[in-house]
């Protein structure tokens, strides 16, 4: 009966292609090829699939290898996007990469304390889009209300860490992830130590940005922390150096009080306008804002940051003058030693 050979034929091309399979799988002991690259365009049937396997050498008998796909069910789960297998695969090695949309990625690096001016480049390498377009994609007023942050804007929600995406990924993809990921830190437990500090998410976001730019070691995280609530608290100006480097659009190795006149009456002047600044300068690590939500209890007011990184910290302003001027000599014999140096 013809119901039953069709069944038969299927099975007898199954089991030819499992022996192509495991023949063409054998490397004979010959040096190990370049692995090759193929893309499955979104929509592509199994045929065009197979074609293109064939153009890459990695297919010689395509009815065979469309007939295990469709023995398997592959035929309909095989996903779109750009892939590498070795020159050598098998073809069930092939179909598992397809099904389970094994594509190749490329990570995208966000460093703690990076600005959107600092990650726009980045994204766009990534989605491949002009970086003009992306900075402005991140810049825009809705955004903050698109994808679920306090705001305003994106400016230090896009979570700092290393992701994998496939090139030309979406923006949105892209911002999705990101903003997710800073989302997941915020857990029940995470905003309780908030509220019981008195303060919103969007706060302990702004201080641990500030927080993640005045520290280079993460040993003084919770110390810096310490001081910035005790200067909250007490009705003290934040007075804090890389706030004025927001306002100023620029990163300078030091700042001078020419510079903090010159942005006097910025919002994110910590030196002229009082308490938090109206949104974070930068992404905030974990670390930053887990020693934003546990500051360190401690009676400092002041701190000045030494050559090596570390900071020293002070209780009053006379001792906080003492530690500047024993400060300026370090940086100042760092200076003479680059020179003699040079």
């Amino acid at each position: 009966m013809m119901t039953g050979q069709i069944p038969l034929r299927r099975l007898s091309l199954a089991l030819s292609a499992c022996a192509l399979f495991l023949v063409g799988g054998c490397s004979g002991g010959h040096p190990e090829p370049d692995p090759i690259e193929f893309t499955v365009p979104s929509g592509a049937s199994l045929s065009q699939v197979a074609d293109t396997l064939v153009a890459r050498d990695l297919v010689r008998y395509p009815r065979a290898f469309r007939a295990i796909a469709r023995v398997r069910g592959d035929d309909r789960g095989i996903r779109a996007g750009r892939y590498r297998v070795p020159a050598d695969a098998g073809w069930l090695e092939i179909l598992d990469q397809l099904v389970a949309g094994r594509v190749v990625t490329v990570p995208l690096m966000i460093p703690e304390g990076f600005t959107l001016r600092q990650i726009a480049p980045r994204v766009a390498a990534i989605t491949e889009m002009d970086v003009d377009d992306v900075e402005r994609r991140l810049q825009e007023e809705k955004a903050a209300e698109e994808w679920s942050v306090p705001g305003p804007g994106l400016e230090g929600y896009l979570f700092p860490d290393t992701y994998h995406f496939a090139p030309g990924v979406t923006l949105e993809t892209v911002l999705h992830t990101l903003t997710e990921r800073y989302r997941s830190f915020w857990t029940p437990e995470a905003r309780a130590e908030a509220r019981a500090l008195g303060l919103s998410e969007q706060e302990v976001t702004t201080l641990a940005a500030i927080v993640q730019a005045e520290a280079r070691r993460e040993d003084e995280m919770r110390i810096i922390s310490g001081v910035f609530h005790n200067r909250l608290r007490v009705g003290y100006l934040l007075q804090a150096d890389p706030t004025v480097q927001y306002a100023l659009g620029e990163r300078r190795s030091r700042l001078l009080y020419a510079d903090i006149d010159a942005v006097e009456d910025h919002p994110y002047n910590t030196y002229s306008q009082p308490g938090l600044p109206p949104g974070p300068i930068g992404a905030p690590g974990a670390s930053a804002l887990e020693a934003t939500l546990n500051p360190a209890d401690v009676e400092y007011l002041y701190f000045v940051a030494r050559p090596d990184g570390s900071h020293v910290f002070s209780r009053t302003l006379t001792e906080h003058n003492q530690a500047r001027i024993q400060t300026r000599r370090e940086w100042d014999e760092l200076q003479r030693r680059r020179g003699s140096d040079g």
